[in-house]
């Protein structure tokens, strides 16, 4: 391949792969999707790299040389480290999962996990959990329903008491009629404890 090829190829590959890249990572799908969207970024970056040099650009190939120093970094740490955290979470799950009686669900993979009604259906998605500061039990848990891709979608705070936790979803005691029905959160304004407004 001539070298004005491999030019062509890079100024067509470093915006593609930039833009694929950014909605891998940007989609929170897990450790592995946003490790590998870090090694599209590598690819994109060392091709922004080409074209800077073949472009005489010294400004565009310093930046994404650094950038593909902080690329490089990101699948180490996503591919890595945090998948390897993630296997262990999922592990010990299963493996609580295949006891007589279920005792553990992985706190890292509750956050956007899909909250389903009694029926099966998917009724909202967990945002976030606030623990105890004694470390001795969930206070509540926020998960969102409604709108369109975070767009008018409604934050409501559950009674933990009201859920509950498996390996890969989280099952709700109520409908999403009921689910909608319950106080709505301010976004920024979470509250200090579990008012008796809650799902419980």
């Amino acid at each position: 391949m001539r070298v004005t090829d491999v030019e062509a190829v890079a100024a067509w590959v470093a915006p593609v792969a930039t833009m694929i890249a950014a909605v891998m990572t940007a989609a929170n799908l897990g450790a592995r999707v946003t490790g590998w969207g870090f090694v599209v970024f590598v690819i994109g970056s060392v091709s922004w790299s080409i074209v800077g040099i073949s472009s005489g650009q010294s400004n565009l190939l310093w930046t994404n040389g650094f950038l593909t120093f902080v690329n490089v970094i990101g699948v180490w740490r996503w591919l890595g480290r945090q998948a390897k955290y993630e296997d262990g979470g999922a592990a010990a799950a299963t493996r609580s999962a295949r006891s007589r009686v279920p005792t553990l669900f992985s706190a890292a993979s509750l956050v956007g996990s899909k909250v389903t009604g009694p029926d099966g259906g998917t009724i909202g998605i967990v945002i976030d959990a606030m623990a105890k500061c004694d470390g001795a039990a969930l206070a509540y848990v926020v998960v969102s329903e409604g709108g369109l891709g975070g767009v008018g979608e409604r934050l409501h705070a559950l009674d933990p008491a009201a859920l509950v936790f498996g390996h890969d979803n989280v099952c709700a005691k109520f409908n999403a009629d009921e689910l909608a029905a319950l106080p709505v959160l301010n976004p920024d304004q979470w509250p200090e404890r579990l008012n008796g407004g809650s799902a419980h």
